[in-house]
């Protein structure tokens, strides 16, 4: 069921590999990689031997400019060095080396996604099990439940703006005490612009402003290049 260019979320693959792994060998570890990548190549292009032409994998660097916007709590604070499998290490050079895994620099690899599905015009496929791509307009495969879903601009915005009223417990982006999808649902379920998303938002946050902005940089996945996530406000060229 190909849709277009596939584009790989790597860190899920090597993670997932390195810790189904973790009793076997470096070997067995980067074998399981590539079961897991011709398996996604298999679901989601209709051709019998795919070209580098038709997919990109990409992999997180060590360095992400979410560290230096998150004031109120640690990006990702809450994760520790003991929840890496052993052959996290050989998983990611495997990748590297026969797939071409490309490696962000001061992004995420959800970055690069993101931004690489901006430039096909989002007629691509986003493969991997990650909640938080769901806020790009784009066919999605979930290769973990092998489910397919599509995203309009409109359902990526309310997927956004609800990520932003719930939080991330697992990146320690902290949202609303008590807000879940359910209730964050209802306190957008009215809206019908961006803008009274934001609004919607910033009632909710009891108006503060700073806060409901950096939860967003910190939660936004950049279409561009350097970019800054702002307010449509701010983008309109008002200031709130």
């Amino acid at each position: 069921m190909s849709k277009g260019k596939v584009l790989i979320d790597g860190d899920i693959i090597a993670y997932r590999a390195a810790f189904a792994t973790q009793d076997l060998t470096a070997k067995d570890a980067e074998e399981k990689v590539d079961d897991l990548i011709e398996y996604i190549l298999d679901e989601t292009i209709d051709l019998p031997f795919p070209s580098p032409e038709d997919y990109e994998t990409y992999l997180t660097g060590k360095t992400n400019f979410r560290h230096d916007i998150a004031k109120s709590h640690p990006y990702k604070g809450n994760r520790t060095a003991t929840e890496k499998p052993e052959h996290l290490g050989a998983t990611r050079e495997h990748m590297i080396n026969k797939w071409s895994a490309i490696v962000s620099v001061n992004e995420e690899a959800d970055d690069l996604i993101s931004k690489g599905a901006a430039e096909t015009g989002y007629n691509c496929v986003v493969a991997s099990v990650d909640k938080d791509m769901l806020q790009i307009p784009c066919w999605h495969y979930n290769f973990g439940r092998d489910e397919w879903s599509q995203v309009d601009e409109w359902g990526g915005s309310k997927f956004f703006y609800t990520q932003i009223l719930t939080g991330d417990a697992a990146d320690n982006i902290k949202g609303i005490k008590g807000v879940g999808p359910v209730k964050a649902g209802k306190l957008l379920k009215d809206c019908t612009t961006e803008e009274e998303l934001w609004y919607a938002c910033l009632e909710a946050y009891d108006g503060d402003y700073d806060r409901v902005v950096e939860n967003a940089r910190l939660l936004w996945l950049r279409r561009r290049d350097e970019e800054l996530w702002e307010p449509p406000t701010v983008r309109d060229g008002d200031t709130q």
